[in-house]
């Protein structure tokens, strides 16, 4: 059975446990091959070439967009990816050929950012596209690290194993991201082989311009289609539970077992991504499985997302939220009745590239939450132009989701419990599907929030 999976990079770091638990977990001869896996860079790397993701502290890549001398943030990072190559040694990988691997790797993006920053500096181009450019050469230096320092683990330990390199760093074919990855898999014998493939992937259309970080499941996702496997697996260093166990308690929740991708679309929304909805959409209209499994926990199934699962007994499935939002509220009197206003209201949220993750409506307003990290106060000041009050509050939103969840008396059941712990609601909503239902709640309250939802619907 072909199979392609996703290793992310917190599980990458520890390759000692994803050689165990993953590529000869009940496996041996032949039965390690016909897999094929797509790989992040080791945990922090693209931190360390981009920004760190969660504070924005700046990587090399910033350097380089203010004009700055890079070269010597390029060594420290040629010295930081040899201290990794270090860490692998005793799995047996071979340190000489690594470190001078990753040294002329970094030689070479050397060359190729100096020839933009030149270029950008002569005033004649836009900055906009080298400054991509620039980001895409340095993402890709994480994942050919990672998948290199895989491979020759692998080798070295007898098992037939593949380097597919996407990164075109040493081609200069003019092809698209399908094209190349089509063009690398086309004389590879899967069944003799583990292919490891990098989770970065150049195309002309730049697979960053519209997923940025989350690059390597479009890989992932996009690789899947190609090779038509019988499943696509991702590998996290947890599994997806009902809820989250550093919120409720490891004992208070449990594995999901099966659910749909509509259920995993609603997770992405509110930030707990199975999947990025743009790479599960090509995976579900293929009619590809999904398998989300707990790297350290082998023995478990995980949770098998399908097109057309439906939970066959009324549950929710999953609770969870984040307290990392605001709620937008525009009053105006003039509103009721009146046709536009809301596309007036959309079309300013457009003008600043926001979306919503949550709308409710009246006569006189419209409320919706957003992610406070895209957050525009301009947006504010048009708003507040056209209508007479518009008001901001950092808020938090808490989620019922399940693909079965149409019950009398399941919303009173949430609100009950949310009003017994003394929570206030400030909104809430869900369409007519009921596959999320969304309560807003001052962020004071989020974590309590969710451990009465999840102790009121599961135990």
């Amino acid at each position: 059975m072909l199979t392609v999976e996703k290793i992310g990079g917190t599980s990458m770091s520890a390759l000692p446990e994803v050689i165990k638990n993953i590529i000869l977990f009940e496996r041996s001869g032949d039965q390690l091959y016909n897999r094929i896996f797509i790989v992040s860079a080791f945990a922090g790397v693209t931190n360390w070439l981009l920004e760190n993701k969660k504070t924005g502290e700046p990587g090399v890549y910033h350097r380089f967009a203010r004009y700055e001398e890079f070269g010597p943030s390029l060594s420290d990072l040629t010295a930081k990816l040899q201290q990794i190559n270090k860490k692998y040694e005793p799995l047996g990988l071979d340190l000489a050929v690594a470190d001078q691997f990753i040294e002329e790797r970094i030689a070479q993006a050397h060359k190729y950012l100096e020839n933009l920053a030149n270029v950008m500096a002569s005033g004649y181009v836009s900055a906009e596209g080298i400054l991509q450019a620039g980001r895409e050469i340095l993402a890709s230096v994480g994942e050919s690290h990672s998948a290199f320092n895989f491979v020759n683990i692998l080798q070295n330990m007898g098992i037939h194993a593949t380097l597919v390199d996407l990164s075109g760093f040493h081609d200069h074919h003019s092809f698209t991201i399908d094209q190349r990855i089509a063009h690398s898999l086309k004389d590879i014998a899967f069944p003799e082989t583990i292919c490891i493939v990098t989770g970065y992937t150049k195309g002309t259309e730049g697979i960053m311009r519209e997923f940025d970080r989350g690059y390597s499941e479009v890989t992932f996702s996009k690789v899947a289609v190609a090779a038509k496997p019988q499943e696509a697996i991702i590998h996290k260093e947890y599994h997806l539970c009902t809820a989250d166990p550093e919120l409720v308690g490891v004992n208070n929740c449990v594995p999901v077992g099966d659910t749909n991708y509509d259920v995993a679309d609603q997770l992405a929304d509110v930030g707990m991504e199975a999947i990025h909805p743009k790479a599960s959409k090509p995976l579900e209209i293929n009619g590809i499985n999904l398998r989300i499994k707990n790297t350290f926990d082998p023995q478990h199934p995980g949770t098998l997302i399908t097109r057309q699962y439906v939970c066959p007994h009324k549950r929710v499935e999953v609770i969870t939220g984040t307290d990392r939002v605001l709620i937008v509220d525009i009053y105006d009197p003039l509103m009721v009745g009146a046709v536009g206003s809301d596309l007036e209201i959309m079309q300013k949220f457009q003008r600043y590239g926001i979306s919503y993750i949550f709308k409710a409506t009246s006569a006189n307003s419209i409320s919706m939450v957003i992610w406070e990290k895209h957050f525009n106060p301009k947006l504010i000041e048009d708003l507040s132009a056209v209508f007479q009050q518009v008001t901001v509050e950092k808020v938090a939103m808490v989620c019922m989701i399940g693909s079965n969840m149409d019950q009398p008396g399941v919303l009173a059941k949430a609100a009950g419990a949310l009003a017994q712990a003394g929570i206030n609601i400030i909104s809430a909503g869900f369409s007519l599907k009921k596959v999320n239902i969304q309560f807003i709640v001052a962020r004071g309250d989020f974590r309590e929030s969710i451990i009465h939802l999840n102790r009121t619907m599961y135990f």
